[in-house]
């Protein structure tokens, strides 16, 4: 069985797959990438460059949370001159079968790893406020057996992707929630 430490070395780095993504959700990865900025003298940073983790993300480029998210851990590790590398979750199921959740294989999930390749924090699928809102949104589907059930989940995933470059609270969430994260992990 690979270690996290190996699938990171194995992984292209997050530039190489944000410029690789050939799904319809590229374009907006990039407008999250080139709209979000971290706050260079937020603590964490100090943090994370005292302690240099390398972050190992598992993604899909059809993810809508990936869209999101990978753009603002991009944005930490660059300004933390960290590196994170990608691992794709359909490739090789043994790695997020290590970390599920509630049972199911939710991405992205990012592992920070020590300089001796040790998982010292987790952090995903995506932060506690956009998790409610996204349970919000479901509870608002008809049931599973409606016929147009299929229909309209899509519909609140496009809606819930558009919301996700619209409108930058979502970015600041995630990058509040990734900070407590790895604050803790790095203490």
């Amino acid at each position: 069985m690979k270690t996290e430490q190996q699938y990171f070395e194995e992984s292209m780095t997050m530039e190489e797959y944000m410029d690789q993504m050939s799904t319809n959700l590229k374009e907006p990865s990039f407008k999250v990438y080139e709209s979000f900025n971290v706050n260079p003298e937020d603590e964490v940073f100090q943090l994370l460059k005292a302690n240099k983790p390398h972050i190992l993300a598992i993604t899909e480029d059809w993810c809508g949370d990936a869209m999101l998210n990978n753009p603002v851990i991009r944005k930490i590790a660059e300004e933390a001159d960290l590196e994170i590398r990608c691992a794709f979750r359909d490739e090789d199921t043994d790695l997020i079968d290590r970390y599920l959740t509630n049972g199911g294989r939710g991405i992205p999930i990012y592992l920070f790893l020590s300089e001796q390749g040790e998982v010292i924090g987790k952090w995903g699928p995506r932060a506690q406020q956009l998790q409610q809102l996204v349970m919000d949104m479901r509870a608002e589907l008809p049931e599973k057996d409606n016929p147009s059930f299929e229909e309209k989940q899509k519909e609140m995933y496009t809606n819930l992707q558009e919301k996700y470059v619209k409108d930058p609270q979502c970015a600041k969430w995630v990058y509040e929630d990734m900070k407590t994260v790895i604050a803790k992990a790095l203490s």
